[in-house]
């Protein structure tokens, strides 16, 4: 299993298990509160300021960034998405900052990741 299906097994775990801050506001606060183990950052990011004040945060509570190129793929993993009856997504919503609160049961994934 490689880093990215491990990723995307570990987000959507912690989607169902109400483990998940997506944005600004709710990663900061997950991650200033201690209750974040894993943060993940957007590439595609156009607000430095943003990237910056999260990294930050990260360093200072020890919280491992990682990094991923698109929002649209890591929005569909994070459940920002609406499923239609042939069961594709559709309108994804894209977002630069997710923060792991808790991720449910161990996986497989979830060793992969940390």
């Amino acid at each position: 299993m490689d880093l990215r299906t491990a990723l995307q097994s570990v987000m959507k775990k912690a989607a169902t298990h109400d483990g998940l801050a997506n944005g600004l506001c709710d990663g900061a606060k997950a991650i200033a509160q201690h209750v974040a183990a894993l943060c993940i950052l957007v590439e595609d990011c156009d607000q430095s300021d943003y990237v910056k004040l999260i990294e930050a945060l990260c360093v200072e509570h020890n919280v491992h960034p990682i990094t991923v190129p698109v929002s649209k793929i890591v929005g569909e993993w994070a459940g920002l998405r609406r499923v239609i009856a042939e069961g594709r997504a559709r309108k994804v919503v894209g977002c630069s900052c997710h923060v792991i609160k808790d991720h449910g049961a161990e996986l497989e994934g979830s060793n992969i990741v940390k």
